[in-house]
């Protein structure tokens, strides 16, 4: 039997965080912060961050990835969930918005779990594989410019343990990538990256329609 799937209307979207959100005092801080700056669309879904927490602490993650940091929130999700000697290697190019993200990691008490390098991640995954730390990785979010996601992908996936997952965020791009109209690069990249995903025998997957979407990829045994 075909299912139909649920609308979720405005105010179903407040009871579904009414009975189940558990958004730290400081997340909460944050999020109300950067809801008033003019980039407030590119933050994390409080939802989405808890959903990420708690597949981490499923999983066991100790050593994780993160691709894209804006304010950092992603970032405070992932760093909670993990037990105190994990890490987190967070990459950005601005020092504008991770210096907010700083004051926040050090507010919550878990800027020593952070790593954050201020490059091109692109760079900065080269240098990690280069380094010796292929399939050592537990867990990597992606949440950055979109017409990378590819690279970040193969990259990604190389530092990954087998048993390890990848979180692509905006994958239903604001449901741009079904308009076969928008040829603009960045839904043209999301498209591709969801069609590679679905054919990659290197992974399992699934993709949750929670926030604008996250695509997960679990890297087979």
């Amino acid at each position: 039997m075909t299912v139909e799937p649920l609308a979720i209307s405005p105010e179903l979207h407040e009871y579904l965080l009414s009975v189940s959100l558990r958004e730290p005092e400081v997340l909460v801080k944050m999020r109300e912060e950067v809801s008033k700056m003019p980039s407030a669309g590119m933050l994390l879904a409080p939802e989405q961050g808890q959903f990420l927490a708690f597949l981490l602490k499923l999983i066991g993650a100790k050593k994780t990835l993160e691709v894209g940091v804006f304010t950092g929130c992603s970032t405070l999700w992932v760093a909670n969930a993990l037990p105190e000697n994990g890490r987190i290697i967070a990459c950005d190019v601005s020092e504008e918005y991770t210096n907010i993200a700083r004051r926040y990691w050090r507010e919550a008490g878990v800027d020593h779990k952070i790593d954050l390098r201020l490059a091109p991640a692109t760079e900065t995954l080269s240098q990690l594989i280069d380094a010796g730390h292929s399939g050592q990785y537990d867990f990597a979010f992606i949440d950055a410019d979109k017409s990378n996601y590819s690279h970040y992908y193969e990259q990604c996936l190389q530092l990954l343990r087998p048993g390890g997952f990848i979180a692509f965020d905006n994958v239903l791009w604001g449901g741009a990538v079904i308009d076969e109209t928008d040829q603009y690069e960045d839904t043209v990249a999301i498209r591709e990256l969801n069609l590679k995903a679905k054919s990659d025998e290197r992974v399992d997957i699934s993709l949750v329609p929670i926030g604008d979407g996250l695509f997960l990829l679990r890297k087979k045994e």
